[in-house]
């Protein structure tokens, strides 16, 4: 009896440990610290950003996808982001945050889903926000603790990773990226001394 009582402290030590040290959630900003490209919400989170993401359900089979156009502006320490997502699943919501840089590389963070105030950290090449959210009632109307990372890489491209978590058990993990939309450019007519200025602009590719 007390060897089946041992084993089963030992079980629940190491899934303790392993939550603890061995997860997404044992990531922390001082670990990033280092690492570059440096991370700026003023510069990254700017402009016209084009999204695309997975979301996995409790099960770890993904639940849905979406893409996204997202709208960054900046007036002194306080910015918008806002998002358009069209779904899989045909639905389309419209989001949008407001970001306040604070002292040292901290940031808040609200949105009209949001209970209170999102608290961010940025570190090195990452951003760590947590919140918490309310889902809309026609997807639950739930309450979750979201854990959000965000990556930034030499390209400019974004990798965005989030827990979300009910009575501390995970319910859904969203992985996505975020990049800087293509920047138009007139079209030129070779031989036309210059751009055709009645052609229409195209993306650079």
């Amino acid at each position: 009896m007390k060897l089946i009582l041992l084993a089963t402290l030992a079980l629940l030590v190491l899934i303790v440990a392993k939550r603890r040290f061995l997860s997404f959630r044992a990531q922390s900003p001082a670990d990033y610290s280092g690492t570059g490209p440096t991370f700026s919400l003023k510069d990254n989170l700017n402009g016209e950003i084009l999204s695309e993401g997975l979301i996995y359900g409790p099960t770890g089979k993904m639940a849905n996808s979406f893409v996204a156009r997202m709208v960054g502006e900046w007036n002194g320490n306080s910015g918008t982001l806002t998002e358009y997502f069209t779904y899989s699943n045909g639905k389309k919501m419209t989001r949008k945050w407001f970001l306040t840089l604070g002292t040292g590389n901290t940031f808040t963070a609200t949105a009209d889903d949001i209970v209170g105030e999102g608290r961010g950290v940025i570190s090195g090449a990452t951003v760590k926000l947590t919140y918490r959210i309310t889902l809309p009632e026609d997807a639950g109307g739930h309450t979750l603790d979201v854990t959000d990372w965000m990556y930034l890489t030499e390209t400019g491209a974004i990798m965005n990773r989030s827990e979300m978590r009910k009575f501390g058990l995970k319910v859904a993990e969203l992985i996505a990226t975020m990049r800087p939309a293509p920047v138009a450019k007139a079209t030129h007519v070779p031989g036309a001394n210059g751009h055709d200025r009645t052609a229409s602009s195209r993306a650079l590719q």
